[in-house]
């Protein structure tokens, strides 16, 4: 019998209280509330400079009230918060090495030379669907949808209003392209975001993400074939003023296409991921200094290339990154790296991710809202919909698709492991139905971004951005299914 007397024994049942539902989502519901305030009515699309990764903490900082009247040591929610942002090394590091795999590959080249070939392809009747590729090649090679629409995005704006093709049609093709490498870009902090907020690697992640992504852009191509053979255009798509832009500030070579290879070749042999991206790095190093030192000459800004002025430049392309000033105005901002430097405000921005998640994790508050979640959804399928749509949910309102990932990422991530599911189930569904749908919301930052880049309005465009509202669909389409839905192994549910 328990004795009312012993006080330890009182204390150790009032902590073991379960939160409410209403309690659980008290941080949440801050949060958004906060979030929305933050994007929508002050900072715009400067709120990732820095404003929404002190809104998390403030988010944990609501937590931890609800934990102290929950009688939740303040040591034992910043022991949670220790140990997330210990699972998340692995993924802090690979950010960094991507930073600077980025650095090397644009001034070895290889960058560049993807994007010249890549533009070759253009064909003024299958322009649309030539878009497509043109921006998925670019969107891969930089990892960034904003740089592509904002640089190659233009060009074909131009194109397709010379030749009469409608904007919004063009604009569509254009990010379709764009957010499909967004999403399957190693170099991509999206790529990288989800995984981490799930609880796998990045590689992994990019794999189990083609089972539903390949599909999807294969189905966007053919639709835009199929409105492209329909329509009637004059004129003709010239980019050789951009071609021997690229052609006249980098010596391109087929040849630089050995190391991209190289590194899928270690991916698929399943070798490190931090080890695959140093030896890209490395080897994107040697080529630069062998192909393009004019290039490294320039960064280092020294007169003389020399061991000391090549190392100056590698190491500054690695670490702070480089611009390559093109005959171009268009390419100057699609040559230009942040290198590891800018990789930091996706770090910060998953610090203060771990941070929000950890008190809610310390307090019950996740634990509560997964069962809730069970509860309510029994079936795989209605987990997976649930999480479609709490991430449409919060593109809707905290207006950032950043925060569209981490959100979901964090509370979903004990539902799925309840299930038996594997981690990699939940960064896919993140990616499908986050990253690609921000663009459709006129008030979300992606939507207000490239709206105005394009110069065309979302309600012109959205509707023909296949590849973003059919990634959603067709994540659920594989889950209703059960297709490619990785479970969890024994041993993997023991050591969760």
């Amino acid at each position: 019998m328990d004795n009312p007397n012993n006080p330890t024994e009182n204390e150790n049942i009032t902590k073991k209280r379960e939160l409410s539902i209403l309690e659980a989502l008290i941080p949440v519901f801050a949060l958004i509330i906060m979030l929305g305030f933050n994007v929508l009515v002050v900072y715009g699309d400067l709120a990732l400079d820095g404003s929404n990764q002190f809104i998390l903490l403030l988010g944990g900082a609501v937590a931890a009230i609800v934990g102290y009247f929950n009688k939740v040591k303040f040591d034992t929610m910043i022991d949670e918060v220790a140990k997330n942002i210990q699972s998340t090394a692995g993924a802090i590091l690979i950010l960094l090495m991507v930073g600077a795999l980025a650095g090397t590959w644009l001034i070895s080249g290889i960058i560049p030379t993807m994007i010249y070939y890549g533009l070759q392809i253009l064909n003024p009747t299958i322009f649309l669907a030539a878009t497509v590729v043109i921006c998925s090649v670019i969107s891969v090679a930089t990892g960034s949808s904003w740089t592509t629409s904002a640089t190659v995005g233009i060009a074909l704006i131009g194109i397709a209003d010379a030749l009469g093709i409608p904007l919004g049609m063009t604009a569509g093709a254009i990010l379709s392209g764009a957010y499909f490498g967004d999403k399957m870009s190693p170099l991509s902090d999206t790529t990288n975001l989800a995984p981490a907020m799930a609880g796998t690697d990045l590689f992994t992640h990019i794999k189990y993400m083609a089972i539903t992504t390949v599909p999807t852009i294969i189905v966007t191509i053919l639709a835009f074939i199929i409105i492209g053979l329909n329509l009637e255009t004059t004129g003709s798509t010239d980019t050789s003023s951009i071609l021997n832009a690229i052609n006249h500030s980098f010596n391109i070579s087929p040849w630089l296409f050995l190391i991209p290879a190289i590194v899928i070749f270690l991916i698929v042999r399943k070798t490190s991921p931090l080890i695959a991206l140093l030896i890209g790095t490395l080897l994107g190093a040697i080529a630069a200094i062998i192909a393009q030192p004019e290039i490294v000459l320039s960064i280092s800004g020294a007169e003389k290339l020399n061991f000391v002025n090549a190392y100056r430049g590698i190491m500054d392309s690695i670490t702070i990154g480089a611009s390559i000033n093109t005959e171009s105005e268009a390419l100057n901002d699609l040559f230009s790296s942040s290198g590891m430097q800018g990789m930091l405000g996706t770090i910060w921005l998953i610090i203060c991710a771990m941070v929000f998640g950890g008190i809610m994790d310390a307090i019950g508050a996740l634990a509560r809202i997964s069962k809730a979640l069970l509860n309510l959804f029994q079936t795989v399928f209605g987990l997976f919909a649930s999480t479609v749509f709490s991430c449409l949910a919060l593109n809707f309102t905290a207006s950032d698709q950043y925060l569209a990932i981490v959100v979901p990422g964090k509370m979903f991530a004990k539902a799925y492991r309840d299930k038996g599911l594997a981690p990699e189930n939940l960064s896919r569904t993140l990616e499908d139905s986050g990253t690609v749908t921000s663009v459709l919301i006129p008030w979300n930052t992606c939507g207000a971004y490239h709206s105005g880049v394009l110069g065309v309005p979302v309600a012109s465009y959205a509707i023909y951005c296949f590849f973003n509202y059919l990634s959603p669909f067709m994540t659920l389409l594989f889950a209703a299914f059960r297709i490619k839905i990785r479970e969890l192994s024994t041993n993997e549910v023991e050591t969760a």
